[in-house]
């Protein structure tokens, strides 16, 4: 395994680390998520230059497009969380209630 490749996977394995043991607030496991995205999309695209395939250059750019869906999501999630409970730590929030 190169440095680099390792680079991409030790961020990729702290995000997934920070998403799992540190969920007090959405907003940390909103950051995890966009950091764990980070690193598979800059991964994604040396993949792509390192095959040079034409097949898969599009991929990382679909991937982004995704990452920020999903990241517009994810920060409506967060504002409509804080206005109605008044705060963005996970244990107040019940999906039961809704």
């Amino acid at each position: 395994m190169t440095p680099v490749n390792f680079s991409f996977a030790a961020a990729f394995v702290l995000g997934l680390m920070g998403l799992a043991f540190h969920r007090t607030h959405l907003l940390s496991a909103l950051l995890c998520l966009e950091g764990m995205m980070l690193s598979l999309f800059v991964a994604l695209s040396l993949w792509a230059l390192h095959t040079e395939l034409m097949n898969f250059s599009t991929a990382p750019m679909i991937m982004l497009a995704f990452s920020a869906c999903e990241a517009s999501t994810g920060l409506a999630l967060l504002v409509a969380a804080a206005r109605t409970h008044g705060t963005d730590r996970l244990q107040n929030l019940n999906l039961l209630q809704c």
